[in-house]
């Protein structure tokens, strides 16, 4: 492929990807839950309420505060059980703080490692002190002063140093079994994987056995406890999002259809016009056509 065709995301991803920043309040935004390309972005969330967050292979349930570390490359999910939720969420790309000399923390880190600590215990007097970091931020990206980025850079190793003087909780794998854990962060990765932004870089994990290999389990093992906790094999779940992506590309995009079938992992074009043609009875060609 020699065409490298872009396709826009959503308003608020566009300028992340452009800044390779974004903080903002959880209580006072109205759509808390942004649309935005998780697998380029580091996320840090100091929150409080009651949730149950899946990292990786462990589970955590949280009924206080904590402050939590999101990887973009080990996929995380995250179920809310409170009905008010408060906190900061902010976002950053490696690139972005890869412009401060003293990025290496990042990826030193135990926080952001997968088998690390990325979900820490937070008292009430370093609570109030994290808010105040995560206020500036927010005075800072909202500022014209010339060298806010610097600073909010600052701020962000200042979050991170503080952090790893803290002890890391203990209170892991209190909530599902193991299959449940592996369903939870399955699907996270399957999701993690779209939505597709550019037609010269095909999907990457597109069978149960890829997806096994990027869980380090054996897909018989990840077949059997995603069929025993959702019902449908593994298999399906791929079929259905690759099928709800491939119509949300053709109903949205001016890709041709050979584009299309290469940025989801086809090698050819008949290949997608078979897979297509047989989950919804039209081929792409049709369906577009219709604009349903």
């Amino acid at each position: 492929m020699t065409n490298n065709i872009e396709r826009p995301i959503s308003e608020f991803n566009n300028e992340l990807k452009l800044k390779g920043f974004n903080v903002f309040q959880i209580e006072k935004d109205g759509n808390a839950t942004k649309i935005y390309s998780r697998k380029d972005f580091y996320k840090i969330c100091l929150t409080t309420g009651k949730s149950i967050i899946h990292y990786s292979d462990r589970s955590f349930e949280a009924d206080d505060t904590i402050l939590f570390f999101g990887n973009p490359h080990i996929p995380y999910s995250w179920e809310t059980l409170s009905t008010r939720y408060v906190g900061y969420t902010c976002l950053f790309s490696e690139d972005f703080l890869k412009q401060s000399e003293r990025s290496d923390s990042l990826q030193q880190s135990p926080l952001f490692k997968l088998g690390g600590t990325p979900i820490l215990k937070i008292n009430e007097n370093q609570r109030e002190f994290l808010n105040g970091i995560f206020t500036k931020m927010i005075e800072e990206q909202q500022s014209d002063y010339v060298f806010k980025d610097d600073l909010i850079r600052n701020y962000i190793q200042l979050i991170l140093h503080e952090a790893m003087k803290l002890q890391p909780s203990e209170n892991y794998d209190q909530h599902n079994n193991a299959a449940s854990r592996l369903t939870s962060v399955f699907l996270e990765l399957l999701e993690r994987q779209f939505p597709i932004e550019t037609s010269d870089k095909p999907l990457q994990l597109k069978t149960a056995q890829d997806y096994a290999n990027n869980l380090s389990v054996h897909v018989n093992y990840l077949n059997r406890a995603i069929k025993d906790v959702t019902g449908k094999p593994t298999t399906t779940h791929i079929t259905e999002r690759i099928l709800s992506e491939s119509r949300a590309l053709l109903q949205h995009t001016n890709w041709n259809i050979s584009e299309i079938a290469y940025s989801l992992g086809f090698d050819y074009p008949t290949y997608f016009n078979n897979f297509f043609k047989k989950q919804t009875g039209t081929n792409p060609k049709a369906f577009r056509n219709l604009g349903v």
